[in-house]
């Protein structure tokens, strides 16, 4: 067991920082401050929790520049997309607490004489979110605020690959202003996490990462009845119909599997076109990929980054190699990408033809850039073939024909279903997987209600 962190950048092996692990002597005073602090922070109005909240994203958002930097030197993103990041964070925070106040108010059933009945959302007292490396800020986001804003303390434990954004997290909630103690970052190793998971401080878990990581987590709260919220791994699809808008299809499904080289749960990972269009929209694809520039992410002109860590790269490069060896085509020539070198985590992008299901590529998460493509006949077809994976997070449909595409929406096995896009959270909606993708859910009024419990009042009136 090692006692701490050490951050390595993928974009030159060059170490961005070093932390210790927190003690257990740490970890039980954090969650004891937790505890008092949220006793006190359930009772603020949620008019003063939600300018907490507000001044935390002003805050944050003030050092966008500096943020967007490190996010590139800790994971890899290309510095001319790593702003957006800060961003998609102001999206989502500013619009739960636009819903904070009709998500947390009571709901009142038809009048009854001589009764007052209502039921009252309550915070579940202290939540822990684990959040991953690959959209360190937007994930977090996701439980952090709307916790809060329910009245609950948060506990962030971030991933020891990008531990600059949950010291980020917590410098800009303390200029802000919230009371010590209601939101508090650690940094902990994998076992100390479990236990984490397992103390009877903890009354929530938000976990963000793989299936393996979720099934160890799940089983660390074994004993426990404490709510656990997973969203775990994806294998997402595309159905371009017939009477797609090519362009827009090719331009919004390559962004969708390749941006963040791919190192995104909701990205675009198989793709299935209608047979009277494939060749077009294979070779438009396989262009556009081909466009893309590998290299420095700190270099604005960047495009595409490394991977996090060459191991990952090294997965998809046996994804890839091994689909070609069962007959697969690659339509991207990899000598237009100089950069890409085995034993680093600089991979050439790959558009793949000539696939099938019994390819590792089409169905284990690939978590990088590659994307292959197969031809349907029909609808039915596609929406066999989409539901054919261990996965359900995203869907997407690409089409002219909205009655189609809420059809095809009904049928296939998924959290979230698109029509003419994909690769993106609404916070508006609930966000949510089913099968191996996780439980429970985030963002959107439905999400307060994993970060509450119900309490029924039933109170009679004697004359």
């Amino acid at each position: 067991m090692t006692s701490g962190l050490r951050c390595e950048s993928p974009i030159d092996g060059r170490v961005v920082c070093e932390r210790p692990f927190a003690g257990e002597g740490e970890i039980a005073t954090a969650l004891q401050r937790a505890r008092q602090a949220q006793a006190a922070w359930r009772r603020v109005p949620l008019e003063e929790r939600a300018a907490v909240c507000t001044a935390f994203v002003d805050a944050f958002v003030a050092r966008r520049d500096e943020i967007a930097r490190e996010i590139t030197l800790q994971m890899g993103r290309p510095i001319a997309f790593a702003g957006g990041e800060v961003g998609g964070l102001e999206e989502r925070a500013r619009a739960m607490i636009r819903l904070a106040p009709e998500a947390l108010a009571d709901v009142v059933p038809e009048p009854k004489p001589g009764f007052r009945r209502f039921v009252r959302r309550e915070p579940l007292g202290v939540v822990l979110t684990i959040a991953p490396w690959n959209y360190p800020y937007l994930t977090a986001v996701n439980s952090v605020v709307p916790a809060l804003l329910a009245g609950n303390a948060v506990v962030l434990r971030h991933s020891a690959q990008t531990p600059l954004c949950a010291e980020r997290f917590a410098e800009a909630f303390a200029a802000a202003g919230l009371p010590a103690g209601v939101f508090q970052a650690l940094h902990a190793d994998h076992a100390a996490t479990e236990r984490l998971v397992a103390s009877p401080e903890v009354d929530f878990v938000a976990f963000t990462g793989s299936v393996e990581a979720g099934r160890r987590l799940q089983s660390a709260m074994r004993a426990r009845f404490a709510g656990m919220g997973l969203e775990l791994g994806g294998k997402d699809p595309a159905y371009v119909r017939a009477d797609a808008d090519l362009t827009h299809a090719v331009e919004g499904l390559v962004d969708g599997a390749y941006f963040n080289s791919g190192q995104s749960c909701c990205g675009i990972e198989r793709i299935y076109v209608a047979r009277e269009c494939f060749d077009e929209f294979v070779s438009a694809a396989a262009e556009a990929v081909s466009a893309y520039r590998l290299g420095d992410p700190l270099d604005p002109a960047t495009t595409l980054g490394p991977l996090v860590r060459t191991s990952a790269a090294d997965w998809v490069r046996r994804q890839v190699r091994a689909a070609l060896a069962a007959g697969a085509r690659g339509l991207v020539d990899p000598a237009r990408f100089p950069g890409a070198r085995d034993g680093t985590p600089y991979l050439a992008p790959q558009l793949l033809v000539d696939v099938d299901h019994a390819m590792s590529v089409m169905r284990e998460e690939s978590f990088g850039p590659v994307v292959g493509v197969m031809p349907v006949a029909d609808d039915d077809e596609a929406v066999a073939r989409m539901n054919d994976s261990d996965f359900g997070l995203t869907a997407s449909v690409w089409t002219r024909d909205e009655a189609a595409a809420l059809a095809i929406g009904a049928r296939v096995e998924t959290g979230t279903f698109f029509m003419n896009r994909c690769d993106y959270l609404d916070p508006a909606l609930a966000w949510t997987g089913v099968k191996d993708s996780g439980r429970g859910c985030t963002l959107s009024r439905v999400g307060f209600e994993h970060l509450t419990r119900p309490k029924s009042f039933h109170l009679r009136t004697l004359s």
